[in-house]
């Protein structure tokens, strides 16, 4: 699933209308619907957690989903995370040496099992509190919306060669940007913020977040170009200024509750 963000307009406005209102597909409303001005307003909040909603089945589909002693771990690391964003809680592990791991509006969270192996408890969760922070801080819903807008230049109506094609390629593509989002740099730094809150909130130490980006930092090598960690650090601002930034956000931490 490596191809570039590429979302059709068109199956992206008719997709959205049938899962929200029943509505049957029709591939006549193709040209009307690339003829709509996109502005961010175009997309409803509705319409990006129905995409989301669309988008988990399909990934779900395509991956090996565990259960067992991985799918009990998470259980017990998210026991009491109950919504996001409103939304209610869904969770799985995804059977792959791949260290990544991802949430989404619709309430739903994926680890990997390959970033189950190398993280421990307080470096899990601050890793999840950082994807959530993505979702809580609009950031997903945002680059939903950007590739929506960017999509209106692009003349792809039947560009997949049918109507199936087109819609199944969409889905694709929006899994592509769920998997390998790239956020900006203050982004990344509130997602940060975030993690080092949530696992406080949860019983573990302040250090937990810098922790978990020096442990990226080791497994990468010091290298953007490490595919087995490239969403949790090859698009992100300088791990080592982000470290610093959380070991400096913990003995600030520990300064204040030592009064």
């Amino acid at each position: 699933m490596k191809k570039l963000l590429i979302i059709s307009l068109s199956a992206l406005y008719l997709c959205s209308c049938s899962i929200l209102s029943d509505i049957q597909w029709n591939p006549n409303g193709l040209a009307s619907a690339a003829g709509k001005a996109i502005t961010a307003a175009s997309i409803s909040d509705d319409q990006v957690v129905a995409l989301s909603q669309q988008t988990i089945v399909s990934l779900d589909a395509e991956n090996t989903v565990v259960a067992g002693d991985y799918q009990k771990r998470l259980a017990r690391l998210l026991n009491g995370v109950n919504e996001i964003n409103g939304k209610a809680v869904n969770y799985k592990v995804y059977k792959t040496d791949e260290i990544n791991a991802f949430a989404c509006g619709d309430g739903s969270i994926r680890v990997y099992s390959g970033l189950m192996d190398v993280m421990d408890d307080q470096e899990l969760i601050a890793i999840i509190g950082h994807e959530l922070g993505h979702v809580k801080n609009q950031d997903t819903k945002k680059a939903v919306k950007n590739a929506y807008i960017a999509s209106a230049a692009r003349d792809v109506v039947g560009s997949a060669g049918s109507y199936g094609a087109l819609i199944s390629s969409l889905l694709g593509d929006l899994g592509e940007a769920l998997v390998t989002a790239q956020f900006s740099q203050n982004q990344e730094y509130k997602a940060d913020q975030a993690g080092f809150q949530f696992a406080i909130d949860r019983g573990y130490g302040p250090h937990s977040m810098e922790k978990a980006l020096t442990k990226l930092l080791t497994l990468s090598g010091g290298s953007s170009s490490n595919n087995l960690v490239s969403h949790l650090f090859a698009s992100h601002p300088k791990t080592e200024k982000r470290v610093e930034k959380m070991k400096a956000a913990a003995e600030q931490y520990e300064a204040k509750h030592a009064q």
